[in-house]
């Protein structure tokens, strides 16, 4: 199977991530980029999962071969990549495979104004065919760098240098000049850190402002947390009984999508986080994806929501036609918890402007979340109830092919309204309506929503239901997939 673009970076199984295929995509990513300006330097990070140092090595050799400076930014987060970047006027590229298991990775492209949206995923696209054709005729011509297998030799094999700790450091800064000295005092947190490469900066974080950390499960085995369907829920709540803590916190592999539970031990849904983040910032306009919770628009806090396919460069999109219709204060989130800003933000009660960042972030909703419930004296759980009460619930079925999946989705755009009731009707009752906006988003009279997507770029295919309550929601959810995976 060929490499291609999913919703964030180029993705694949460890195999098909050959040193040719990540140095021919990675060579087609910088040609695109100087089309449009002409950076001297790139800076390169990555994840801590197995694979990532022999990525790195084929990403470098292209960044090399095509006469750019390497920064070696060593292993950070992904927002922290995205955020030095942007202030530096540098593009850059994080090698992460984000939540996937270990035999995964992936590479994610930034350009010196934010990360790649659609239209250039789909010229550098074309560019990295373009090139894969031209070495391949190449390779008959002259010795070529890389084996037959596709492996970069040793002698061409690039180092990167000392690493430069100003990417780190800035990143720690934004937040350490915005949120007061001190704090998160009186304040215990339990720190899931597992092997996000966010764990020593955000550890760092919260001292710095005076919460207690309790750290538990630290990995030095890649470990993959996904946000939006959490496999350990059972021993994250117990984490925060037994310490007695106000919040746990965590985040993803390559730390853009935070993971919270309360002080009651239960999941705080990253779309219902993105929803308490987007009001501790007041923001006017909030872009989220069809699969969100719908109390964004049931709570009315916010002036403008837009809806989009889900994925980061489908958001960030949707923030620019914001900013372009004259909003302020620009947002957006996606279910998993990743924050995104489009604006400069002045907040009451912070020390300095927050500035833009329009990329996933897990740093900015912990913080913002934890600073909200200190400040006002109420409680993780507090906050959330007094949002409509309608609740979220998304599941995931691995090994799933791909192509199963999109048939499945063909047969809803064909059959959507018999076939939802062939399948779901003694379940779920009457079809109300569908939204084929990202996968198949359905509309029940009784007020549940079930929305089925595949994987655009991986042998998974999730579900996300909605309902008006939790144990509904995970009742629904569970049943579709078992429906599903019979089908």
């Amino acid at each position: 199977m060929t490499l291609q673009f999913g919703t964030s970076g180029v993705r694949g199984l460890v195999t098909e991530m050959t040193d040719l295929d990540c140095y021919l995509y990675t060579l087609a990513f910088l040609r695109h980029v100087r089309g449009k300006r002409s950076p001297g330097a790139v800076g390169i990070a990555g994840d801590y999962r197995s694979s990532t140092p022999r990525i790195r090595r084929a990403v470098a050799f292209a960044a090399s071969q095509e006469g750019m400076t390497l920064e070696d930014w060593g292993a950070i987060p992904a927002p922290a990549v995205t955020h030095f970047g942007i202030r530096n006027n540098l593009p850059s590229i994080m090698v992460t495979g984000s939540h996937v298991p270990d035999d995964r990775n992936g590479i994610k492209f930034n350009t010196p104004y934010g990360e790649i949206l659609k239209s250039d995923e789909k010229a550098i696209s074309r560019l990295y065919l373009e090139l894969k054709d031209r070495e391949t005729f190449e390779c008959r011509q002259a010795p070529s760098p890389f084996t037959e297998q596709g492996d970069l030799k040793p002698a061409c094999r690039q180092e990167l240098g000392k690493e430069n700790p100003k990417p780190r450091k800035t990143y720690l800064e934004r937040y350490l000049s915005c949120f007061p000295p001190g704090c998160f005092k009186g304040s215990k947190v339990v720190f899931y850190q597992h092997s996000s490469v966010l764990r020593e900066i955000l550890l760092e974080i919260l001292e710095a402002l005076g919460a207690e950390v309790v750290s538990v499960g630290r990995s030095e085995r890649f470990v993959p947390v996904d946000t939006e369907a959490v496999e350990n829920a059972e021993q994250l709540s117990a984490w925060v009984r037994e310490s007695g803590a106000d919040v746990l916190v965590s985040a993803d592999g390559d730390g853009d999508r935070p993971l919270i539970v309360d002080e009651n031990g239960a999941l705080v849904r990253g779309d219902v986080l993105g929803i308490l983040v987007a009001d501790f910032l007041s923001a006017d306009s909030v872009s989220a994806p069809v699969s969100c919770n719908t109390a964004l628009e049931k709570c009315g806090r916010f002036p403008h929501v837009s809806r989009t396919r889900i994925g980061s460069p489908f958001v960030i999109e949707a923030m620019q036609k914001a900013l372009g219709a004259g909003h302020q204060r620009v947002v957006g989130f996606e279910a998993n918890g990743g924050f995104l800003t489009a604006s400069d933000l002045a907040v009451p009660g912070l020390n300095s402007t927050l500035t833009a960042l329009p990329t996933r972030d897990a740093t900015l909703p912990i913080l913002a979340l934890l600073f909200r419930s200190v400040h006002r004296r109420e409680s993780i759980s507090r906050l959330v109830s007094d949002l409509p009460q309608r609740f979220t619930q998304s599941g995931l079925l691995r090994d799933f092919p791909t192509k199963r999946g999109q048939e499945l989705m063909d047969k809803f755009r064909r059959d959507g309204k018999s076939l939802a009731e062939d399948l779901f009707k003694s379940l779920l009752g009457p079809v109300q309506s569908f939204d084929f906006t990202d996968g198949a988003r359905m509309f029940f009279v009784n007020g549940d929503i079930v929305h089925l997507r595949p994987s655009g770029n991986a042998p998974e295919f999730r579900c996300y239901t909605e309902s008006f309550s939790e144990a509904r929601a995970r009742e629904i959810n569970a049943a579709v997939l078992d429906m599903i995976r019979r089908q």
